[in-house]
């Protein structure tokens, strides 16, 4: 048997291996998380979206299915809910330094929270989108593993509206610093609670890298948002859709 005989075996067991979605998975992020710091922590240089058209183009290029590839990245999936309680810790530190804040931070979670569904789900019903499509844009702006457990509340698609909810925080960590600067907006709590409220995790973890008090505040806005609109979503959803 040849060399490159044998290689081509052992490439062929490798590539329907859940063991190598998992390691494509983390290999992707790193070069992602290299030339986001190569870049100087630059915005456009996202590194979660760098990976996901990394990761996108490796398995079309080889032809792996994507139920072979989730079942070795199920386990970073696992992880999301994990993740996403562990920003608990961030903000009881940062419990200090929320006296004279409560007011107005509880109505820009409110009014935030409220504007990105209205906002998304009018816009869709304008350009002619169907009900699934209207349906994912209710808890696409709350973290992942919350918003698929909304979706599965209301009757729509848990995978759109993942979809859904990591489109939106990868262009709101991209786009939220532009925005905020033209806004005049300097106060790093505030820039990170706002970057919480409309851009949950990916948006928290760019926060985080720039600023710790950018990062706090936007770990507390996306568990906010997240308990609230666990609970209002299916309310706005049922009630508008009788």
């Amino acid at each position: 048997m040849s060399k490159e005989h044998t290689i081509f075996e052992i490439w062929v067991y490798l590539s329907g291996s859940p063991l190598f979605a998992l390691f494509l998975t983390l290999t992707a992020y790193q070069i992602g998380l290299t030339i986001y710091r190569h870049f100087k922590q630059n915005p456009l240089a996202n590194p979660v979206a760098i990976a996901i058209i990394l990761v996108a183009c490796t398995i079309q290029l080889i032809d792996m299915p994507y139920s072979t590839y989730f079942e070795g990245a199920q386990f970073i999936h696992f992880l999301l809910g994990s993740a996403t309680v562990s920003l608990a810790i961030p903000i009881y530190r940062g419990l200090s330094s929320l006296k004279g804040r409560s007011l107005p931070l509880l109505a820009a979670l409110v009014t935030g929270g409220l504007m990105s569904i209205f906002s998304a789900v009018n816009i869709a019903k304008l350009l002619g989108a169907d009900n699934s499509i209207i349906g994912g844009m209710y808890p696409k702006s709350v973290t992942a593993p919350i918003a698929m457990g909304i979706a599965e509340r209301i009757g729509v698609s848990p995978t759109l509206t993942a979809i859904f909810a990591v489109a939106t925080g990868i262009l709101g960590a991209i786009l939220a610093p532009f925005v905020l600067n033209a806004l005049g907006m300097k106060a790093w709590w505030q820039r990170g609670f706002a970057i919480g409220i409309g851009a949950h995790g990916i948006g928290t973890s760019r926060a985080f890298s720039i600023h710790p008090e950018a990062g706090t505040y936007a770990s507390l806005a996306m568990g906010m948002n997240g308990i609230l609109s666990a609970v209002a979503i299916p309310i706005l959803y049922h009630l508008f859709n009788q």
